[in-house]
């Protein structure tokens, strides 16, 4: 919106540009042109100058001649009909003598954005194609692009497109480098340029003649290209070597990126690639400016994933300094996890110990994490420095700690006693839900071995109603009723409390479903309850101990030297589910109806064990439009709860194992559908759940749908698996009745 006062200040300069005395002064004249662009700058309305400022472009001054271009440039849009009387003006420029007039007149006359006219530049930019000044040339080649940007619908024209493969030979090599750019715009509906033997071998013969810039573009092109035999490949490689050690980083990357693809089928040769690109990866991490640096530190994260030791030597490049944003400090932390070895283990803990007390809170948290993950390989080491941090009494790094523990007790079955031994008291020094949730799960799971658990979660049953979050609430019901059955004596009474509440005056379904679920289980006996909530408490297949297996380099390599691994959750997914910065990593699967059977069944033949998860989470109205446009992958009979079974008991049980229920049909509905999804191995899992009771089957039973996105075998097998398993323990306790 302009200015108030535009139309005053615009009449002034209206007055002083039809002034003959200012017009006879070339220094004057200027000055007031500046003086509207200042004021156009600003924000306020010149467009009622646009008549004369057409006239101020008849002048031999160049710096003039620009500033009236982009005057007219900027209000094209606003003055299409005026705009077309300077379109003459800029034609008559495109023939000048001079050839910075001619360029400067073409390249803004491709800029007036307004409808028809591309009739108007057409003429000049095929004439500046074979103009014999190179500017002219380069401004001429990216209008070809304009053109076609301006009419997308319009039919290529097959001399253009011929004229710009012809100019890929020209002198000057940044018409080569704008022609294979121009050729990618007009040509994007059919795939892009196409880079063919001749073209490729004059592109590598003109590298040297390239800036930066140009030879970085170039050798993003040259991956479209593949030699037809040994020979030409060694050829191709022999003319990359030199660029391997290039000072630009961006022509690094995309030399060591393009080497390594053109020798996919020589590891040899891409190994010494890799440690030939080891100098020039550092120097970028260590460059001044911190874009460069991140970036550098983001690829050195992904050549990591196949080649774990490829840095080891220089893990102290990537120690943090005091002066680096955080963004940076967190990398490198990632990074001296991934290069922790026997060798240098006590520094890199010495190092990382020192931010555990950082004065951000964040970064406190993620270094505390860090030790935890070096823990499930150095436990010994790392129990010692965890629990000195517990005597500091804050209460983040306290959080994070307990949440560390967590995850290694889950992974390393033995430091369960000393983590026992340290959590004690630690209840006082956490106030955020993650370190709530962490310890209720220690208190529940290893109760037996920790004297005060009972009295710990007694407190946290007598604050219920102050704590704000459900997550808490659902994983104090699941604690509670896990030591229940190892110490029912200290217990009952709580859990009577706790169970009333969250049946009775919880507003929170998920968390009131959950109750319901305990207490059905509860009333179906110890044993039986103790089945189904007695899944294991550690799983050491989960950790790194048993190490994680290289990644090839096809995993990466189509990401290298792109924005993809500057996207934290995109490479956190590309490692497999890598932790996010700065939570806790390994969250040991959800307690409840199912989970123990679930982790077992899944890891008992001897793979990667199989978890569910919820996140992303998806709507009801994203749902049907995947289940609409997806075939179905399996359609199988499962076990039905009876008729009366409510839906919150399905619900509750669901929920425990990271199912979302999206729909279900009123109790005693016929036919009865629920509608599921959640996530596996990065799938995305539908399904349909129908019961129909006036159906030719005896006894009733569920016909499940399940459609997934991308299909993977074992996400689908694991998640009927899952589901079988929930019905089964639902169908078991459906007599319960409501307390």
């Amino acid at each position: 919106m302009p200015y108030l006062g535009s139309e005053e200040t615009a009449r002034e300069l209206k007055r002083a540009l039809s002034n003959p005395n200012v017009q006879s002064d070339r220094l004057r004249y200027r000055n007031v042109i500046l003086r509207v662009i200042r004021f156009m700058t600003q924000g306020l309305d010149m467009s009622p100058l646009y008549m004369e400022m057409v006239k101020a472009s008849a002048t031999v001054d160049i710096v003039q001649k620009k500033l009236v271009y982009l005057y007219m440039c900027t209000y094209a849009g606003l003055k299409p009909d005026l705009a077309l009387l300077a379109i003459n003006t800029l034609r008559k420029d495109c023939a000048d003598p001079n050839p910075m007039v001619r360029g400067l007149a073409l390249r803004n006359m491709c800029n007036l954005r307004m409808p028809g006219i591309t009739e108007y530049i057409q003429q000049p930019v095929l004439n500046g194609l074979r103009d014999k000044a190179s500017y002219v040339r380069r401004v001429a080649v990216l209008g070809c692009a304009k053109m076609q940007n301006l009419q997308p619908d319009a039919e290529i024209d097959g001399a253009v497109v011929n004229e710009l493969y012809s100019m890929l030979r020209d002198q000057d090599p940044v018409v080569m480098v704008n022609c294979l750019r121009a050729l990618e715009e007009v040509l994007k509906e059919e795939g892009g340029v196409v880079i063919n033997k001749p073209i490729a071998h004059h592109l590598l013969n003109r590298l040297n003649d390239l800036d930066s810039w140009g030879q970085s573009e170039v050798l993003t092109f040259l991956l479209r290209y593949r030699p037809r035999d040994e020979d030409e490949l060694f050829d191709v490689l022999n003319l990359l070597d030199g660029f391997l050690q290039s000072g630009d980083s961006g022509v690094m990357a995309a030399t060591l990126r393009l080497f390594l693809q053109l020798a996919a089928a020589h590891p040899a040769v891409q190994a010494d690639a890799l440690g030939r690109g080891r100098g020039p990866l550092l120097a970028a991490c260590t460059a001044h400016s911190r874009e460069l640096r991140f970036a550098g530190l983001c690829h050195v994260q992904q050549v990591l994933r196949s080649l774990p030791a490829h840095f080891a030597a220089h893990y102290k490049k990537f120690f943090c300094s005091y002066s680096e944003p955080s963004y940076i400090k967190f990398r490198k932390m990632e990074i001296l996890v991934e290069l922790v070895n026997d060798e240098n283990v006590p520094l890199v803990l010495e190092e990382l110990q020192a931010y555990c007390t950082d004065v951000s809170p964040e970064l406190a948290q993620a270094a505390i994490f860090a030790v935890g993950r070096i823990g499930r390989t150095y436990s010994e080491r790392c129990l010692g420095i965890l629990t000195g941090l517990l005597g500091l009494r804050q209460d983040h790094i306290t959080s994070a700690v307990v949440q560390t523990f967590r995850d290694l007790v889950w992974l390393c079955p033995q430091c369960s006693p000393s983590v026992c031994t340290a959590v004690a008291g630690c209840e006082d020094c956490i106030q955020d839900s993650e370190g709530k949730q962490a310890l209720i799960w220690l208190l529940g799971a290893h109760g037996d071995q920790i004297s005060s658990a009972p009295y710990v979660l007694e407190e946290y049953i007598d604050g219920l109603k102050t704590e704000l979050s459900p997550a808490v609430r659902q994983e104090l019901l699941t604690a509670t009723v896990r030591l229940f059955l190892a110490r029912p004596a200290e217990t009952q009474d709580m859990l009577g409390r706790l169970l009333h509440y969250c049946i009775e005056e919880e507003s929170d379904m998920c968390v009131r479903d959950r109750a319901l679920m305990c207490y059905r289980l509860l009333r179906c006996g110890a044993e039986e309850a103790r089945r189904v909530l007695g899944g294991p408490t550690s799983d050491p297949s989960l950790g790194v101990i048993l190490g994680r297996p290289d990644e090839p380099l096809d995993g990466w390599l189509p990401h290298f030297n792109t924005l993809q691994p500057l996207s934290s959750t995109a490479a956190a997914a590309a490692r497999g589910g890598a932790e996010p910065t700065p939570k806790s990593s390994a969250e040991p699967p959800p307690t409840g109806a199912g989970a123990g059977e679930v982790v077992a069944s899944d890891s008992a033949d001897g793979g990667e064990a199989f978890s569910l998860t919820l996140e992303p989470v998806l709507s009801p109205e994203a749902f049907e439009r995947h289940w609409l446009r997806l075939e179905p992958s399996l359609t199988q009979a499962l076990p039905c709860p009876g008729p009366g079974s409510p839906p919150e008991s399905l619900q509750a049980a669901l929920q425990l194992v990271q199912i979302q229920a999206l729909a279900f049909s009123r109790p005693g509905a016929e036919p009865w559908k629920a509608y599921l999804c959640t996530h596996g191995r990065g799938s995305l899992l539908l399904a349909e759940l129908v019961r129909d009771t006036a159906a030719a089957a005896d006894p009733p039973g569920l016909r499940l749908t399940v459609k997934q996105e991308p299909g993977d075998e074992r996400a689908l097998g694991g998640f009927v698996s899952v589901l079988r398993t929930v019905l089964q323990t639902v169908l078991q306790t459906a007599p319960a009745d409501r307390p």
